[in-house]
């Protein structure tokens, strides 16, 4: 290129700097190299994960004084078992000689010192083989002899998933809309029900977006019967997604019930007599298909019914039910033998009823009649204890501030309680979760975890124990074996090791508070800088934003050593933040549900004024240059900054957004919205947060993101917004991703480097490398 710069190419140059500018970029004229985006992908967590050491991921119990975990370092993995009578840990088994076998079996080698990242489970048999789980499969390992594994048998009829009897003897599965069980020594298949039929199925895991072939079931301690329901979905609405191929596409249809809808997911329980297969239907009406806890009858994924609890002696349950607007729930007491209910007690609140976060906290204690029921009523989530034959409050069994955010363990001889809670210490960090003990006739709670830091809690099936990781975003974790009784530790089991990762160039998170919109709440966040950070330039600034309300923007609170791609994306010359605005869980209930029924809100007015605090505070934020992008809410969210303020965010990023909740499943929607309603004039109480009303207020770079078969969020709800710009005469960019789902599977590092390159060109003013590929991830 000629040193001499003509009148016509200088022209062109200040029009190209003009154009960059109208989107609030500065033209910097920086061309990223290849190595420039290898720099960044450094950070991701698939290279900075294997360089920690010695840090415990989880531990899987194996009973009450065994559990297993994987040790890492430089030299590999190794899968070790604690006996935590002796506080020692050994090898949980010959792990060449597991690998030896594994390999022979599926034709595939393995590693001897390498475990697979996900989907690596095992358990020992009474034989003393090992069930042994890797990427959804399982093999029936004999280690002791030979060293041979064989791939586990499956009925011969099928091998749908089942929920294994508290005696480990047999499943309970479904097959064509009825319940069976299947014996596990046999294989001996038995069916229970006969009367259940399409769309009026029994046991079914049918709740909009989650869809599985899963039962959803509760065992009786005695493993005689299974607490259930008959769901009707007859006359629900479906939703669809086509696929993309050569030939005819395939439909994919099922049932998905929108907010306003009158017929909705409704469950008829039942308890099912496992020898005689007596059904004896509950003595209720049919009950919305809710929990308390999210929305999903089995929240975290394993068959059993949250809001369901059996008696210690099998003859009587407890559940409770929610209301379609979650604004009141009653606990009931049930007679599984004749299926009578009683209501023993309900609550009633303004917005929505929660009973957890991971797990319901509530319990049946049918020995003293008792109950100990959660509620919110004094801006906290505490632990009451009730009279369930009387139905009256007995007394407090928590006080004051701070939430209590999962009960772990109930001791009923002893009548205390384990529970994990948040904000109950001052001058700790709110969103710590420390883990306590709290009698329930009263008394103070204890704290079994004094450390300024977040546990991570995993108990014995006994309660006697527990391990507790603690760390910080920039503190190593160290794992160790707890008492019960008061938190003393018996064995420390690691102390993680960042030596690798930091003389790789890790950079930590910086935590940072601002003030809420109301210029008091102090609101906490995290700050990602550059490795190569000059105080003296000014840095645009993107907020990675997911505006729950039943999370948050912040990851985690504990190390890790990448927080998605944050870090990554603020070595290509940015500063990166994740802020938790009010609407956001952990904090006191009127903060959480600050902005209930006005979804629209997404907490951007926190994320605007946090941001402009940020840059008074720091000259070398620059608030002309302000971007933001967030997955599914966080889609939704960016789209919404995008158009409510369109000229303080100048480029957005918007992943498989739910941008309207109409076109949403009903019981998310619903519950932070509150039900749906239409005015005269033909305006509804969800207009306030429909993207696509909106659209025509763009005037920066947006990018809509969605897979075509997605069946979480409906690809429609990104198309929604994009009929609204193109009726808006609005320019803006779409990347449709055919055959993924709500997440994007092995396309994830193309929309990755796509996001990267959006950034880097709109919002730095810079030009990215061509077609730079990331690594391929080792989970796809």
């Amino acid at each position: 290129m000629s040193s001499t710069i003509g009148k016509t190419r200088l022209a062109g140059a200040l029009a190209a700097a003009l154009l960059v500018g109208s989107t609030g970029a500065m033209a910097q004229t920086r061309t990223l190299a290849a190595q420039d985006y290898a720099q960044a992908e450094r950070f991701m967590i698939y290279n900075t994960l294997p360089l920690v050491d010695h840090d415990v991921q989880r531990v899987k119990w194996l009973d009450n004084t065994h559990f297993w975990y994987v040790d890492h370092d430089a030299s590999g993995d190794r899968v070790m078992e604690m006996n935590t009578v002796s506080g020692k840990a050994a090898p949980a088994f010959d792990q060449a000689k597991l690998a030896a076998a594994l390999g022979k079996v599926t034709g595939k080698p393995m590693p001897a010192n390498k475990v697979p990242p996900f989907g690596f489970d095992f358990s020992v048999q009474k034989d003393g083989r090992y069930d042994v789980a890797v990427m959804g499969k399982h093999y029936m390992c004999d280690l002791g002899g030979a060293g041979d594994c064989t791939a586990k048998a499956v009925a011969k009829t099928g091998n749908e998933p089942g929920i294994v009897s508290p005696d480990k003897t047999k499943e309970a599965f479904i097959r064509d809309w009825n319940l069976w069980v299947r014996d596990l020594a046999t294989g001996k298949e038995t069916q229970l029900t006969t009367d259940g039929v399409k769309d009026f199925g029994y046991a079914t895991d049918n709740a909009g977006w989650i869809h599985t072939d899963r039962a959803v079931v509760d065992w009786s301690p005695d493993s005689k019967r299974i607490a259930t329901y008959q769901q009707d979905q007859r006359g629900v609405g479906e939703m669809y997604t086509v696929s993309t191929k050569v030939g005819h596409p395939e439909l994919d249809a099922w049932k998905y019930p929108l907010p306003g809808d009158k017929k909705v997911f409704m469950i008829e329980p039942v308890v099912v007599d496992v020898d005689t297969h007596k059904v004896v239907r509950l003595q209720l009406p049919p009950q919305q298909r809710l929990s308390t806890l999210d929305d999903d009858l089995s929240y975290n994924s394993d068959g059993h019914w949250d809001d369901l609890q059996w008696a210690p002696d099998s003859k009587t349950l407890a559940m409770v039910n929610s209301s379609r607007d979650r604004q009141q729930a009653w606990y009931r007491v049930v007679n599984a033998d004749t299926g009578a209910v009683r209501t023993a007690f309900d609550e009633k609140v303004a917005t929505y009823y929660s009973s957890g976060m991971d797990h319901v906290n509530w319990r049946y204690l049918p020995d003293s009649h008792e109950a100990i029921w959660p509620s919110e009523r004094s801006d906290w989530q505490n632990l009451y204890l009730y009279d369930i034959n009387t139905g009256k409050e007995l007394h407090s069994i928590t006080t004051g501030d701070g939430n209590i955010i999962d009960v772990l363990h109930l001791d009923r001889k002893s009548r205390e309680l384990w529970f994990i809670g948040t904000g109950r210490v001052a001058g700790v960090d709110p969103y710590f979760k420390q883990f306590w003990k709290v009698g329930v006739d009263g008394g103070k709670p204890v704290l079994l975890t004094p450390e300024d830091a977040d546990h991570t809690i995993s108990m014995s099936p006994d309660g006697k124990t527990f391990v507790d990781s603690y760390s910080t975003v920039d503190t190593a974790p160290v794992t160790v074996l707890r008492s019960s009784d008061d938190g003393h530790v018996i064995a420390t089991i690691a102390k993680a090791d960042l030596s690798r990762l930091k003389a790789a160039g890790w950079m930590a998170p910086i935590p940072f508070t601002v003030k809420a919109r109301d210029g008091k709440t102090e609101l906490y966040g995290q700050m990602f800088k550059p490795s190569h950070f000059d105080p003296s330039k000014k840095y645009p600034i993107i907020d990675y934003v997911y505006p729950g309300p039943q999370t948050g923007s912040v990851r985690t609170r504990s190390f890790l050593p990448a927080q998605g791609d944050n870090q990554a994306l603020a070595e290509l010359g940015f500063i990166v933040i994740a802020l938790d605005g009010m609407g956001t869980p952990w904090r006191s209930a009127s903060f959480h549900h600050t902005w209930y029924g006005q979804m629209g809100d997404n907490t951007l007015p926190d994320q605007v004024a946090g941001i402009k605090e940020l840059a008074q505070r720091y000259p070398w934020i620059d608030i002309n240059r302000v971007g933001i992008w967030g997955h599914s809410g966080g889609g939704n969210t960016t789209a919404d900054a995008m158009f409510r303020y369109p000229d303080f965010f100048k480029v957005g990023w918007a992943e498989s957004g739910n941008h309207d909740n109409r076109n949403y499943e009903n019981d998310w929607g619903e519950k932070y919205q509150g039900l749906l309603t239409t005015d005269k004039d033909g305006s509804t109480s969800y207009d306030n947060q429909a993207n696509q009303l909106m659209a025509k207020n763009l005037k920066g770079r947006l990018m809509l993101v969605h897979g075509t078969i997605d069946d979480n969020v409906p690809v429609g709800e990104t198309f929604l917004v994009a009929d609204a710009l193109i009726k808006a005469n609005k320019d803006f960019d779409m990347l449709i991703i055919p055959n993924v789902h709500h997440g994007y599977a092995a396309a994830t590092p193309y929309a990755t480097r796509r996001r990267w390159d959006y950034f880097v060109q709109y919002l730095a003013g810079d030009t990215p490398p061509k077609e730079y590929e990331l690594k391929k991830w080792p989970w796809f």
